[in-house]
């Protein structure tokens, strides 16, 4: 039995399903309505494929939930370069939904979003390329039954999607090793005297954080293989908190964590407080703020509010309160001690202070930074 086939075996048991798996019924349906032409191997048309990760109401009354929400071109060019011969690059900073958009991506083109190198300072080529067996290797020499193959090498021979994480996080010698594979669409295999030339229908997508710039940048010809597009932070408070109720409520799901009655004003709060630091000024123009080291991500917000219901379920009466959330927006904003402490502490006296309804806020925010 295949990981993906043990995952769906144990269904629900899982604590974060597979794109493809937690969202099976609407590609199915999607799949049902699709009438348009696909590109090889792929299970829906780029049309669909859009609609997978925007949302919308398939005429047969099915609604599909929006996975990304933001600028509709973005996923479009995001969508139509994987039709193309051009490997993806999701850029952006910390928290703008590139592994999300990647995985949905993966799941809704091939089915799979499973063939996954992860990205680390420790990556090895063999991760990109290929390894081998050595039991094998040394009973019986360089062989196919001896080659372990990496999840580029099984997307490249079955035509799908592969997807790399943290692309720059890899050292510049392993990601040379792209290069071939992405404009040649071929892998060789010298010990064997063969090569593994890729099929229609395979694909890369690669995500990298540009607040990594100067860790292990791109080299030109590896950007040059890539077309790149660049996530963008939720345009308005109210996009962001669509976004970060939409997380919780499926994650809180997830967890078996009870619905939180009137939650919605401690998620636009959470909001708030994140966008005001992150833009070092508040809502309304008037007041400059100092920014702290953290990115305050929009996934770090997702965070902060998921552990507030876990709170408001566990040692609370359900309902999700300041104080569910003080301690962790305290931890996602203070992470240099010294200085963002100063930050955080002028913020609440000069803002949270003074603006109406906020009092249990601030009292909350005071316990927890004493």
């Amino acid at each position: 039995m295949t990981v993906s086939e043990t995952t769906a075996a144990v269904g629900v048991q899982a604590l974060r399903p597979h794109a493809e798996d937690a969202f099976a019924h609407e590609l199915k349906a999607l799949a049902a309505a699709d009438d348009r032409p696909r590109p090889a191997r792929w299970q829906l048309s780029p049309w669909a494929v859009a609609t997978y990760l925007l949302g919308g109401t398939l005429p047969d009354g099915t609604v599909i939930t929006p996975k990304y929400v933001g600028p509709r071109r973005l996923v479009e060019v995001a969508v139509t370069t994987l039709a193309t011969d051009r490997a993806l690059l999701l850029l952006g900073v910390p928290g703008t939904a590139k592994t999300w958009v990647s995985e949905h991506l993966a799941a809704a083109v091939s089915g799979d979003s499973t063939l996954l190198v992860q990205g680390t300072a420790g990556t090895p080529e063999e991760a990109v390329r290929y390894g081998w067996n050595y039991a094998q290797l040394l009973a019986h020499g360089p062989s196919r039954d001896a080659l372990v193959p990496s999840p580029l090498m099984r997307a490249m021979s079955e035509g799908m999607t592969a997807r790399i994480e943290e692309l720059t996080r890899i050292p510049a010698d392993v990601q040379d090793s792209l290069i071939t594979i992405l404009s040649e669409k071929t892998l060789p295999v010298p010990e064997l005297g063969q090569e593994v030339q890729a099929v229609r229908g395979f694909n890369v997508i690669a995500t990298a954080n540009d607040r990594d710039r100067g860790v292990n940048e791109l080299s030109s010809a590896l950007r040059r293989r890539f077309n790149t597009v660049v996530l963008p932070l939720p345009a308005t408070p109210d996009a962001e908190v669509d976004i970060v109720s939409r997380r919780v409520d499926q994650m809180g799901r997830s967890l078996d964590l009870p619905a939180a009655p009137d939650g919605m004003a401690e998620i636009r709060r959470v909001v708030t407080v994140f966008r005001e630091l992150r833009d070092g000024i508040t809502t309304d123009g008037r007041t400059k703020l100092k920014s702290p080291s953290g990115t305050l991500s929009t996934a770090e917000a997702i965070s902060v509010v998921t552990n507030g219901l876990a709170l408001a379920a566990h040692f609370g009466d359900g309902v999700l309160r300041p104080g569910d959330v003080a301690a962790g927006i305290l931890g996602a904003v203070v992470r240099d001690p010294a200085a963002d402490r100063v930050v955080w502490q002028e913020y609440l006296e000069t803002v949270v202070r003074e603006r109406d309804g906020w009092k249990d806020f601030y009292r909350a925010c005071r316990e927890v930074s004493a």
